[in-house]
């Protein structure tokens, strides 16, 4: 069993949302997601999916979605984004799974999961001290995030301690001046030893924060930076 990522989905199967006016990668990149993905995983691989899956405001416009993801091959991992306006309260997500057969998907919030050798945990994120117009609330989401962060890692420490730790965010763990956070902190801590992030797209993707960094490794995994891939973890 092979174990992939990819974020920053953006589908839009249920609203209007056009992806093409943020430049011509995005045009018909549903389409380049579908065959990408059927060329690359295999039906007993796994897939992290590391926030903003769907524009849908509400869980009943992100159906289609939801179906889109459901018909691909493999397993997935689904944690939330900063665009993912629909997420609710895990017991409503997995009401939701239930509701519409979507038997391939799984909600990753203040929990973990365990695949052979590995334990995925994580958390969306947010912005870290340093970034431009960091403020008061930015801080109490950041403390939040951080806790949520330890509460995963927390839950996949009890399911075996041998088995390697793999973190998936939404946010980069890192500033825009490319500094680390207390999301680094934690992973050390927890002797995590890769680090999946989104988020970034178009220039912002100069800021990015790749390859191995005190044993820690981060990749990037935007869809358009992939070129609507997933990419192998590991």
């Amino acid at each position: 069993m092979a174990l992939y990522a990819i974020s920053d989905l953006h589908l839009a199967l249920g609203v209007d949302k056009p992806m093409d006016i943020f430049g011509v990668h995005w045009t018909n990149y549903m389409d380049k997601l579908k065959l990408h993905w059927e060329e690359t995983v295999e039906e007993d691989d796994t897939v992290i999916i590391p926030g903003d899956i769907s524009w849908a405001t509400y869980l009943e416009q992100a159906v289609a979605d939801f179906k889109f993801i459901d018909c691909l091959p493999g397993n997935k991992i689904i944690s939330k984004g900063n665009h993912d306006y629909w997420w609710n309260t895990i017991s409503k997500l997995n009401e939701f799974l239930e509701k519409y057969s979507l038997k391939t998907i799984n909600f990753m919030h203040n929990n973990s999961f365990e695949l052979e050798k590995r334990i995925i945990c994580g958390t969306r994120g947010w912005k870290c001290p340093g970034d431009t117009d960091f403020s008061d609330d930015d801080q109490k989401i950041y403390n939040r995030e951080l806790k949520r962060l330890e509460l995963s890692l927390e839950n996949g420490r009890k399911a075996n301690h041998d088995k390697k730790i793999i973190v998936a965010m939404h946010y980069p763990p890192f500033n825009v001046k490319m500094q680390p956070s207390g999301f680094v902190d934690i992973m050390r801590n927890y002797d995590v030893r890769t680090c999946l992030y989104g988020h970034l797209h178009a220039k912002s993707i100069s800021k990015a924060v790749m390859g191995e960094i005190n044993g820690i490794e981060y990749k990037l995994v935007s869809a358009d930076y992939l070129e609507f891939r997933p990419i192998e973890v590991d």
